[in-house]
């Protein structure tokens, strides 16, 4: 309990304890096919472009690196060092 001077006046407060939020709140619009992830600064190897597309395949058929799954297509952009993914279902 305390007590407050306000313009000459005194006033009477008490503390209560209250929840404050402490995130910032937004609003994200994505658009997500489940099918496809994009990959990007791939290694640049002195491999042929088909081995890495396969090293890429493979590296994400595996389920124990967080996900995977069966891959449809590798679509490998060397230049770019970047990639998409295709898998046969969303997940």
């Amino acid at each position: 309990k305390h007590t407050v001077n306000l313009d000459n006046k005194t006033a009477d407060v008490r503390v209560k304890p209250f929840t404050l939020d402490m995130g910032i709140r937004f609003e994200l619009h994505v658009t997500i096919s489940g099918k496809k992830i994009n990959v990007s600064e791939i290694p640049d190897l002195s491999i042929p472009e088909d081995w890495m597309r396969d090293k890429l395949e493979l590296n994400f058929y595996k389920s124990e690196l967080g996900g995977g799954g069966e891959v449809e297509n590798v679509s490998y952009d060397k230049p770019s060092r970047t990639a998409v993914i295709t898998f046969l279902t969303p997940g």
